[in-house]
């Protein structure tokens, strides 16, 4: 059972989630911790034959914990499999114990003995196998671990990191001082959560899963801390039209903002709105930018709006408001936002609209806040390293405080909804750190809200979508990739039967 990226759990998990599932399956249903250490390293040996096959020499870095015992484990088979094994102990071997104790004994009467760290085995080695460090970390790492680490990621031709790249934060995919960027993670009994976002989907490379055998009993009584999102289980919210469909029944977006200079991330949030299949999308704009965009993209019905009690008749006819993109914090700006807020309408806020609520926090059940890690630290009053730190901490502490739902963008995106399970969506790509793709990710989001989705489902097909056009789009090639590139494959991935 090992999964590629593609065909992963959906379930995540914290560390100590993990090691309760360990118990349940040792205590509970009689598997034998051991057992468990000669599944997960015999695994291990499987990847690495399979993503090297031609590799005949092997360095594998063991640490003290159960994590080291699974690559004694590996070092073991991959040595009686003929392979030049050179296995280097960090840390004390005196204080070895128990299971890892029996596996490093075991590998000892093959005739393979540890060695001390010397960092010329790293560069000589065809892959490396990390197993330093396991899901316990919570400490900054310094002295020899950090030296090894930052050893084996200058070195090392190739990485296998056990269970979780050695460094990363299982539960918040923070790197904890230094990390092992790893080219392939083999994760164990249950998905941690820290693997999907931050730090984590650099460090990890590709994750492949494997349950060790546990029964699907051991499951039942732990509820995931978060899911993964997946685009396929999504796209069936929207269904097939019906042939007698009109433009009303897919609702109007109204997207308020593109102050002097910002007409384009208006529109874009507009024209994004429309591609996802809002069936009619309205802008309110600077009265210098609506003919230019109406000349630009003529389906948008652009109105110039100077003074701000025009807009009341403009959100009566529209089913979402998203409000934010290019608007500003000039006096103009706070004058249409404040508007905005008078109105009962669901709505989508994002960039100064998100700034503006900093600034004046007020609580809504019936929106969707998309802060990136900058807005969010400023929602929060702490500092965008703390977001940072812990992007599910941080994405629930908005939801909590500010109401609705939120999207916490970057990589791995995280989404909090009221009493349901934190969703994060790993998908996307560095090409996406380009000036746009919020305002476009905005219209996405209030384009699936206008048509029926509760704000949950919109917000995470959304986020999908986005992350998935973006991830087609770049198959070009990440550098120089623009927000409107997503434009098409936003048509494409909401018709999923469409030739």
């Amino acid at each position: 059972m090992v999964g590629h990226a593609t065909d992963l759990p959906r379930n995540l998990y914290s560390a100590e989630q993990v090691r309760e599932l360990d118990r349940r399956a040792i205590e509970e249903h009689g598997i034998p911790g051991q057992a468990l250490m000669e599944r997960a390293g015999k695994v291990a040996f499987g990847v690495l034959c399979s993503r090297w096959p031609l590799a005949r020499h092997i360095t594998v870095l063991c640490g003290m914990g159960n994590n080291g015992g699974d690559g004694y484990v590996t070092a073991r088979l991959a040595h009686q499999a003929g392979r030049d094994v050179c296995v280097i102990q960090v840390g004390d071997a005196g204080r070895l114990h128990g299971n890892a104790r029996a596996a490093a004994d075991a590998m000892i009467s093959t005739g393979l003995t540890p060695s001390p760290y010397d960092h010329s085995k790293l560069a000589t080695a065809d892959v490396v196998v990390d197993a330093l460090l396991g899901t316990g970390l919570d400490r900054q790492l310094s002295g020899e671990w950090e030296e090894v680490i930052h050893a084996v990621n200058e070195r090392a031709k190739a990485v296998l990191s056990i269970d979780i790249p050695s460094g990363l934060n299982a539960d918040t995919g923070c790197v904890m001082g230094s990390a092992v960027r790893a080219d392939v993670t083999i994760t164990f009994v249950g998905l941690k959560r820290g693997l999907f976002t931050g730090r984590g989907l650099e460090c990890s490379g590709e994750v492949l899963y494997h349950d060790l055998e546990v029964p699907a009993e051991v499951y039942r009584e732990v509820e995931p801390s978060a899911l993964r999102l997946i685009l396929a289980s999504l796209q069936a919210l929207l269904g097939r039209r019906p042939r007698a469909a009109h433009k009303g029944r897919f609702g109007h977006v109204l997207v308020v903002g593109g102050d002097e200079g910002f007409a384009g991330a208006a529109r874009m949030a507009a024209e994004a709105a429309g591609r996802v299949g809002a069936g009619l999308i309205s802008l309110a704009t600077r009265s210098a930018h609506a003919g230019t965009v109406c000349a630009a993209r003529p389906e948008i019905m652009s109105h110039g709006i100077e003074d701000p009690n025009e807009l009341p008749a403009l959100i009566e006819h529209a089913t979402v408001v998203a409000v934010g993109p290019g608007l500003g914090q000039s006096p103009w700006a706070v004058s249409l936002f404040t508007k905005v807020l008078e109105q009962d309408r669901p709505m989508v806020l994002d960039a100064d609209a998100l700034n503006l609520l900093a600034a004046d926090p007020v609580t809504r059940d019936h929106w969707i806040l998309t802060p990136h890690p900058g807005e969010a630290a400023r929602m929060l009053g702490c500092s965008t390293l703390e977001v940072e730190a812990d992007r599910f901490k941080a994405a629930t502490d908005l939801q909590r405080q500010y109401g609705g739902v939120v999207v916490l963008k970057g990589a791995g995106s995280v989404i909090a909804e009221a009493n349901e399970p934190l969703g994060v969506c790993h998908q996307g790509n560095p090409g996406m750190a380009s000036g746009g793709m919020g305002d476009v990710l905005t219209g996405c989001i209030a384009g699936l809200l206008a048509q029926g989705l509760n704000a949950g489902d919109a917000a995470r097909l959304g986020v999908c979508v986005h992350a998935a056009a973006g991830d087609f789009a770049a198959k070009e090639g990440e550098r120089g990739l623009l927000a409107t590139d997503l434009m098409p494959w936003l048509r494409r991935l909401v018709n999923p039967g469409a030739s």
